[in-house]
């Protein structure tokens, strides 16, 4: 069991090679993305120098995803990313992220608790105080609801297709106020 609490250790050969250090074999990237999906963390150094080489590898996992069509981010979303490499913007991008995925990961905990329970935030949150969390929150709800076909309690999505599609919009106009208030936040 401590075994699985810190992370696999992945070592990669000049060869380029990745080594699992626990079961002694060669492993693929697809097979670090199986580790990662099953929860468990993964590190993975260069055993000539050294160097810690998970984020490279973790980017070559999404970029291969994407590129067979397995889409999780929005092609905006992508395109603000490249453009916070290049702006000041770049310094609270690295913070937003991991604070919405981290808000995204709780609300899916709830949610997996409640089987569709609404998901409010504790009020001792510091998040909530941050500019544009109802947006994030309303985003994050809409994307769990995407992501399981509108199962609410365990019933089937009903007809409310219209009023999904409103909701879309109400989500994409507090994503770009969102976004619009960052902007002025690294002015």
């Amino acid at each position: 069991m401590a075994e699985k609490d810190k992370p696999l250790l992945i070592k990669r050969y000049a060869s380029r090679r990745l080594y699992n250090t626990e079961t002694s074999d060669y492993v693929t990237l697809e097979d670090i993305a199986g580790f990662i999906r099953d929860g468990r963390d993964v590190e993975i150094i260069d055993l000539k120098s050294g160097d810690d080489l998970t984020r490279q590898y973790l980017l070559q996992i999404v970029a291969e995803h994407e590129s067979k069509g397995e889409s999780v981010l929005p092609i905006n979303v992508l395109t603000d990313l490249v453009r916070s490499y290049t702006t000041q913007a770049g310094s609270s991008v690295p913070q937003f992220l991991a604070a919405s995925f981290e808000m995204f990961r709780d609300s899916q905990s709830k949610w997996m608790e409640n089987m569709g329970g609404a998901n409010p935030m504790a009020k001792m949150n510091p998040l909530t105080q941050m500019p544009g969390f109802e947006a994030m929150q309303a985003q994050q709800e809409a994307f769990m609801k995407a992501m399981t076909g509108g199962i609410a309690g365990g019933t089937a999505p009903t007809q409310d297709a219209p009023e999904e599609g409103e909701d879309l919009e109400a989500i994409r106009k507090q994503l770009s106020d969102l976004q619009n208030k960052l902007s002025k936040l690294d002015k």
